[in-house]
Parts: C-alpha cells; structure tokens; sequence
C-alpha cells in the first residue's frame, strides 16, 4: 500500500468501518440530513434570466450571451455568505446543429453571488429562507491566443467570440474549437466545458476542471485570466479527436470518453492540493469490461508544484456516474454520485447519494490496468440519501432535480447552544427555463440552491475541517 504525502495527508487516519455501514457498498440504512432552505436565482440586476456579462449579442442557435442558467454544475465556497457559482459549457440542450453537438461559442464564466440565508419567521415552511442575490459575472480568457474551429463544412460560421480582441481569446464550449493534429490536452484549445471549481485560500485564484481535456486550470479571480494549466497523465487524454461526442469515443481507444470528462473537484483545507474525479471510466478501463467499466480515476495535484502526485481508484456503486467532490478534511472527501433521473428527465429521482472517501492508506494505481485497478479502489461510505432528504423536507421524486451537480460546505450555523456545519447542493438545469413533466405539462426548471444542516457526529468519526481562507479573504 502506497502513502500519500504529507502535503495531502498530514496525519495518519483509521477510517471507521463501523460509522456509516459496510465498505464499498451503501449502507443498509441510508442516512438523511435536514433540510433547512432553498433558494432559486432566476434574475439579476440586467433583467430576467440575465447574467451581469453585459454581453449583447445572440449565440448560433439564437439564446442571448448572457443567458443565466447552467450555474449549478459546480458552486465553491468563497468564505462568509460569499459563494461562486459554475455554468458549463453553455445552452446546447435544444436541437441545434447536430455536426458540433448542438453547442455553441458560449463564452465559459463564473458567477459571484451573495446567498442571503436567514430564519423563516413565517411559522410555516422550512426552518430557513434563501435568497440568492447574483453581485457579478466573470467571463474566462486566455492572454495568448486559442484554436476555435472555423466552422467550414459544419454548417456554422467560426467559433471565436465576438468580444475576442487583441489581448483577450476567450474559452468557449464550442465544441469544434481544438487543434486536431495535437491530443485533447492542448491547452491552446479554446473548447472548454468547465464542470468543476474550487477557490484557494488567499481568495484570488479560481481552479476549474472541465470534460473535453480533461484540464485544470488556474485562473485569476478578478479578472478571469488564465494564469496556469496543470498537466494530467497523458492515458487521461484522446488523440483523434472530433466535435462529435460519439466519433471521439469510437474513434479512440485511449483516453476520457466524450463529455464524461474531469466533472468533480475538491481542494483540500490547508489550500495546498486539489483532487479531481472523472465522471465515468476511461476509455481503456471501460473497453476492459467487468469491475474496470465502472472504474473512475482521480489524481492529486500539488499547486505549488503544478504535479500529479498520485493516482487513485473510485468504483461506482448505483449512480451512472460521478458530478462532484468536495473536501471534508486533508483526507477524507464527499463524493457526488448520481444519476439522471428527476425533473428535467420527466421521472422520478432516484439515485443522488454523497459518499465518504478516505485517501489516507489509498493504493496508488497510475500504473495499473482497469481490471487491476479495480481491486485497489478507494474504501467508501454512504453519508447521506439526497432524495429522501429531499423528499422529508417536501419534495416530490418528480420535483427532485436529475442532475445534482455543486457541493460545497458553507459557514456553520448557530442552533441554541449548539452549532451545526451546512452543506450546499446545486442543479445543473441545462440552461432549460422550463421542461415537461412525465405528463407532458410544462413546469419551472430553475437553478435551485439547497441547504443542508449536519453535525459532527453525523460523520461518524471523521472531523470536518473548514477550509482555511486567509483573513484578506474574509
């Protein structure tokens, strides 16, 4: 068994086999955690469903560029009521052009936003009221120049941005924007489908994983440049590479499948590593069949450095695959698995589950194929059932939204004498205003925002451990 460095894991840990039920299977009982609020961002101060981009313009397939939805495909904790919030890359839900997959020159962003959590006094309802109130929208760009497609053949004019200009090439999730004579992890490539993010500790650098690399990328807080681009293990890669999702996969027999990319990332407490998880096997593992088919790796990265550190397993137990992951402590991390069932499917939720991973003791697989792999995977736990906690806190199965997609811890909550931690939830609603349900009527598809209260004896052994943001940060 390979150790983990101490930049990871700074103390040896047990993980407790007894504390929420048996290992590398749910539990029998699936835990449940209250439900304190919910909160909906739907407007901005530049109007209904209108993010603060100040972009005028309309994308390919006619929906405005500044079109705010999608922002639960990762939210991150930013310290005080602060969080950030995640869209991916872009509206490509409604039929559009089948050659790119339907997507667009959507301009990759992230919103600030103030989550306004106070006491229901109403006497009615959840304990807790949510308002979200959006404070600023920040557009990612690259100082040096990108490849975007020239859409020659494909039906569609080029895929570079209009607001592109001398000094900013900005990313986008068009999905024909690469260099096919270099693999999937050319960071020249403006194609950018960015699905998960955390912030570091001093508040001033964002890093965002993404599907079509897979990347990561470190950018700058206040301004949305690039500033560094972490090289993951080449095996992570494609080399024939095409705007068709399903050509990418047929054509390859190495390398991430097609938009099943880097979907979860955590940054551990003391700032100084990020881990990422992909959201379905790779390519070589799935093609390997049994165990290895449901075999997803993560890798360790040492922001110092920029280095991969390590390489470890996760073996899907119910969900069709993983959205997100967030950092308990230096060790030990919540896993967002899930499937796609729920509003915006037109059926009922079934499977959104967290599980409690423990790093510290983890074998290192970076050197072995899928199926030896697959014996050596990460021990995990069921934390807790988002639908039955959803469902005890109100919500119908039909009304549970079907991709479950940001996690993050908030600031801890004073109940009487007692304190409690909070965990936010998000849902990604593919920029679809509204859907049909599964009797063909239409309903709501907000962005929805769901909190979560727990204690540490829910934990079962483990500590939560804050991140620690500096006081600048504050």
């Amino acid at each position: 068994m390979k150790r983990t460095p101490n930049a990871l894991l700074p103390a040896a840990a047990v993980f407790s086999v007894l504390s929420l039920g048996l290992m590398n299977a749910p539990a029998a009982h699936a835990q449940t955690l209250p439900l304190i609020a919910v909160g909906t961002l739907d407007q901005s101060r530049a109007g209904s469903f209108a993010d603060l981009s100040g972009l005028k313009y309309t994308l390919e397939n006619g929906v405005p560029a500044n079109n705010l939805g999608g922002f639960g495909s990762a939210i991150a904790y930013a310290s005080g009521n602060t969080f950030l919030a995640l869209p991916d890359r872009g509206p490509n839900a409604v039929s559009f052009n089948s050659a790119i997959d339907d997507t667009v020159s959507y301009v990759n962003r992230f919103h600030t936003i103030t989550m306004n959590l106070s006491p229901n006094k109403s006497g009615s309802g959840l304990p807790y009221t949510l308002t979200p109130e959006l404070r600023e929208t920040t557009l990612l760009w690259s100082l040096s120049p990108l490849v975007y497609g020239s859409g020659e053949g494909l039906d569609v004019g080029s895929g570079a941005p209009k607001i592109n200009n001398y000094f900013q090439h900005f990313f986008t999730g068009r999905s024909d924007n690469f260099n096919p004579k270099r693999n999937s992890g050319d960071p020249n490539d403006a194609r950018f489908d960015s699905e998960g993010m955390r912030l570091s500790n001093d508040g001033r650098k964002v890093y965002i994983s993404d599907e079509y690399g897979p990347y990561v990328y470190e950018f700058d807080r206040a301004t949305g440049l690039r500033l560094r681009s972490f090289k993951l293990p080449k095996a992570f890669y494609v080399t024939n590479l095409s705007p068709v999702g399903d050509t990418e996969i047929a054509d390859n027999a190495i390398g991430r499948t097609a938009n099943k990319g880097m979907e979860g990332l955590a940054i551990t407490p003391d700032g100084r590593t990020l881990v990422g998880i992909m959201q379905n096997a790779l390519i070589q593992d799935a093609n390997e069949g049994g165990d290895a088919a449901n075999l997803l790796r993560l890798v360790t990265i040492d922001i110092a450095s920029g280095r991969v550190t390590h390489q470890f397993g996760y073996l899907l137990t119910k969900g069709s695959g993983v959205s997100e992951m967030v950092a308990l402590n230096n060790h030990e991390f919540l896993v967002d698995e899930r499937d796609g069932h729920g509003r915006a499917d037109a059926s009922n939720a079934k499977v959104k589950q967290l599980f409690k991973i423990d790093l510290d003791k983890a074998t290192d697989i970076g050197e072995m194929d899928g199926t030896t792999a697959a014996q050596h995977t990460v021990a995990k736990t069921l934390f807790v059932d988002l639908v039955k906690s959803m469902e005890a806190g109100g919500f119908s199965a039909a009304e549970i939204p079907a991709k479950i997609e940001g996690v993050a811890f908030g600031a801890d909550l004073k109940e009487g004498k007692s304190t409690v931690h909070t965990l936010w939830i998000a849902n990604d609603n593919d920029f679809l205003e509204t859907v049909l349900d599964a009797n063909g009527n239409t309903i709501a598809n907000p962005n929805q925002f769901f909190v979560f209260t727990f204690t540490d004896a829910d934990l079962g052994g483990s500590k939560f451990v804050p991140q620690d943001f500096d006081r600048s940060c504050r």
